[in-house]
């Protein structure tokens, strides 16, 4: 595959194996509830010995993104969320669809641009496993406070990795007296993230869910890839 091609077709259930004897090569096949899978690229970690598969939702085509919005709402819909809140930047693709598709008129972007209004007490440091470098400020708008105190609030990002970008969208919220009842992604990239999102958000563990789960991948002795 080109590197431009993925993220662009879902394809029928069992199209690839999902658990190859020699490992994986090129790419790692994620699959939907119902089966279907969606090729996702392996990024090789600085190790040289580890890789995550990837997803850049706001690099997918439509079809890919529809289905991705319309099965988390699917899976959200059990807690019956009056407001959905994404996280940025990709995360806010994935929380506008999935607004829609649970007929909301509307979502509730976090953001980190801070414009004048904003108020430094509505804001937390963020950094990411994509950016770790850099530590930014992630706000509330304060006239969207109205639209979450007191709601059913859903929180949304694309890829819930090491768990740090929403710990600290949770701390965020809890300076608004706000909990989310459930907490959603796209894609949910190993297991990293549980500790870091219970330890803000005890009792998370059951209230995240994602359309897609992908292991951390190890290069084996033929050079390919498979879960660690």
């Amino acid at each position: 595959m080109q590197p431009h091609d993925f993220w662009q077709e879902i394809h029928p259930p069992r199209t690839f194996d999902p658990s190859p004897s020699d490992g994986h090569r090129g790419f790692f096949p994620a699959d939907f509830a119902d089966g279907r899978q969606l090729r996702l690229p392996i990024r090789e970690l600085a190790d040289g010995e580890h890789a995550l598969a990837s997803l850049i939702i706001n690099q997918a085509g439509f079809a890919v993104e529809e289905a991705l919005c319309a099965s988390l709402a699917e899976l959200v819909r059990p807690f019956d969320p009056e407001v959905v809140i994404g996280l940025p930047t990709l995360g806010l693709t994935l929380a506008s669809g999935t607004a829609k598709k649970l007929g909301h008129a509307r979502y509730v972007p976090l953001g980190t641009s801070r414009k004048f209004w904003y108020r430094d007490e509505l804001s937390v440091p963020m950094s990411s496993i994509t950016s770790p470098e850099q530590v930014k400020r992630l706000y509330l708008d304060p006239r969207m406070l109205p639209l979450v105190e007191s709601r059913q609030v859903l929180l949304v990002d694309d890829v819930i990795s090491s768990g740090r970008s929403i710990a600290a969208a949770l701390r965020l919220l809890d300076t608004c007296g706000v909990r989310p009842v459930a907490i959603g992604a796209a894609m949910l990239q190993t297991d990293a993230w549980k500790e870091p999102v219970s330890a803000v958000f005890p009792g998370a563990r059951d209230r995240v869910v994602g359309v897609l789960r992908t292991p951390r991948l190890k290069r084996n002795a033929a050079g390919a890839w498979a879960p660690e």
